[in-house]
């Protein structure tokens, strides 16, 4: 289930519910709030199942990071393989497997075959499922409505998630207690097939690029290696990563906190729980409010004080309702930090590697819940449940003053898609899609007066085609014509060359222009294109051919 929020994008002509005008998104979206009902549903029903048959402190705690675990290992996988197939068929694929896992769930509980490695088991599997779907239905987000209505319909997979929340939790502790553990886990599954069936009969158009697929390995550096050049999206992972680790201590943990503090059961778990996503509602209907007051850096701040109180409160409190409303302070703080983080990692990526950049936030971010998951469990296990609780609160104002270190940029320095529109150059060779590698070299004639300007803009230069594909990018000054200077990159394969200029931007061609003002010559900077060719296995009639690419 998504548990990554973000905000309108602040213009009065947006609403959070605009995309809720699109047929297929609105079918899709309130499809996924049935599941997500059946989901808290089951969590409910598995932690308390948990708690009943392990007297262990860990094992409870582990059920979170059973959930949460699986993303961290596939998402990356996940994400490649939404970038490179359809991404509606990986959403039905991911839904069936979380259709088959819960199904096996609920007939071992009705066989009785219960213990507490069997059941995190499940769990995993489950969680499975939803991790090669998420990414898929985040990134199909762009492909379903406007671009202009993206950071609204990514609100609205929070506020939807989250508004059940506030009743679904409380629902599966009553069904639970009235009815039992096997009514939840049926109920559960029956839910998991409504978005099934829905993505079965939506359909949408999504862009499809002229190029073959990437493969598995290309497909995972090229990933990695634009999220680790994009300041915006790695100061939002980071974030997003340290505040799960110190924040889930307040889900994990809080089965504990209702059956050894407050002597409640199924039913007062199910109301706190209630009110966590209370305040999380609430503060994703207020997001636009907030931001336009306030820098998200400051709310990121303000978010992570907020889940302190709560952690604190939990630690000290033997009363359910004081309980209850640091629950809807802890909520409200949860949906506004993911919602920075969240949206800008959403908006800082281009359509090619969308996908690929979700799936590697929600790895990281979930890897941090999962261990924190296991370091609070180990602390309330070792030491004391308020030792766990009051170590959360204190990691969470760590998390706040990280800041400093890793701000949070404002979405406004997102990039823009590509143009994908790149006319292929004529050759004089017979090239396969995967002959390389390929060297390209672009001569630039450049007074001294402008030198600086240009180093700067060339110092840009190379950030952009680096983040797009380049490889071993250097400048090069000709010393015998001091005002020559040579620009070289490699891609691996004439397909990388062809798809490196697909992914360039509107911003990155300005650039180009700003680049070509400088130069001296009475020519465009002349472009040559290399084959690299090892000695023993030349190849006859093959000859480097230097052209002037069609503009």
């Amino acid at each position: 289930m998504s548990r990554v929020a973000a905000e309108d994008t602040g213009l009065d002509s947006l609403t959070t519910f605009a995309p809720l005008r699109n047929r297929t998104f609105r079918s899709i979206w309130l499809a996924t709030q049935v599941s997500s009902l059946g989901w808290l549903m089951q969590t409910v029903a598995i932690s308390w199942l948990m708690a009943t048959i392990s007297t262990s402190d860990l094992m409870v705690a582990l059920v979170q990071a059973s959930s949460n675990l699986p993303a961290f290992i596939l998402s990356v996988f996940a994400g490649v393989l939404a970038d490179n197939f359809s991404r509606r068929r990986v959403m039905f694929a991911g839904r069936c497997v979380m259709v088959i896992a819960s199904a096996m769930l609920t007939a071992v509980v009705a066989l009785g075959f219960v213990n507490p490695w069997l059941i995190l088991g499940f769990s995993f599997l489950i969680a499975s499922g939803g991790a090669l779907n998420d990414p898929a239905w985040q990134a199909s987000v762009g492909d379903i409505v406007d671009r202009r209505d993206v950071p609204a319909a990514v609100t609205l997979l929070s506020v939807g998630f989250n508004t059940v929340r506030t009743v679904g939790p409380a629902l599966g502790g009553i069904v639970v207690a009235s009815f039992g553990l096997m009514a939840a886990f049926c109920v559960t599954t029956l839910t998991y097939m409504v978005p099934l069936g829905t993505i079965w009969r939506c359909k949408w158009k999504v862009r499809s690029s002229p190029l073959p697929r990437e493969s598995m390995r290309t497909a995972i550096y090229d990933g990695l290696r634009f999220t680790a050049m994009s300041s915006e999206i790695k100061a939002a992972i980071a974030r997003g990563t340290l505040f799960g680790l110190a924040s889930i201590a307040i889900l994990a943990l809080l089965p504990l906190v209702v059956r050894d503090q407050l002597g409640g059961g199924p039913l007062a778990y199910g109301t706190l729980m209630a009110g966590f996503g209370t305040g999380a509602v609430f503060a994703g209907l207020s997001n636009g409010t907030f931001r336009r007051s306030l820098s998200q850096e400051r709310l990121m701040r303000l978010s992570c004080v907020a889940c302190a109180a709560c952690s604190l409160s939990l630690a000290l409190t033997s009363s359910i309702a004081v309980a209850a409303i640091a629950l809807a302070l802890g909520g409200a703080g949860w949906v506004t930090a993911w919602s920075g983080v969240g949206v800008s990692v959403q908006l800082a990526s281009p359509r090619w590697v969308v996908g690929r950049t979700i799936s590697i936030y929600y790895a990281l971010i979930d890897g941090g819940i999962a261990a924190g998951s296991w370091v609070w469990g180990t602390v309330s296990q070792n030491y004391s449940l308020t030792w766990a609780l009051e170590g959360s609160a204190a990691a969470l104002l760590l998390v706040a003053a990280a800041g400093v270190l890793f701000p949070l940029r404002e979405r406004n320095e997102s990039e823009p898609d590509p143009l994908e529109e790149f006319d292929a150059p004529a050759v004089a060779l017979n090239l396969k899609p995967r002959s390389g590698p390929i060297m390209v070299k672009v001569e630039y004639l450049i007074a001294e007066k402008n030198l600086e300007a240009f180093l700067d803009l060339m110092r840009e230069r190379r950030h952009v085609h680096s983040r797009v594909g380049a490889r071993n990018w250097t400048l090069q000054r000709n010393l015998q014509k001091p005002m020559q200077w040579t620009e070289i990159f490699h891609t691996p394969t004439w397909t990388d060359y062809l798809r490196l200029n697909h992914r360039l931007t509107t911003e990155d061609k300005q650039l180009d222009d700003s680049i070509l003002q400088l130069h001296a010559g009475e020519l465009p900077p002349l472009v040559t294109l290399l084959i690299e060719r090892p000695t023993s296995s030349a190849r006859k009639g093959e000859r480097l051919v230097p052209f002037f690419p069609r503009h």
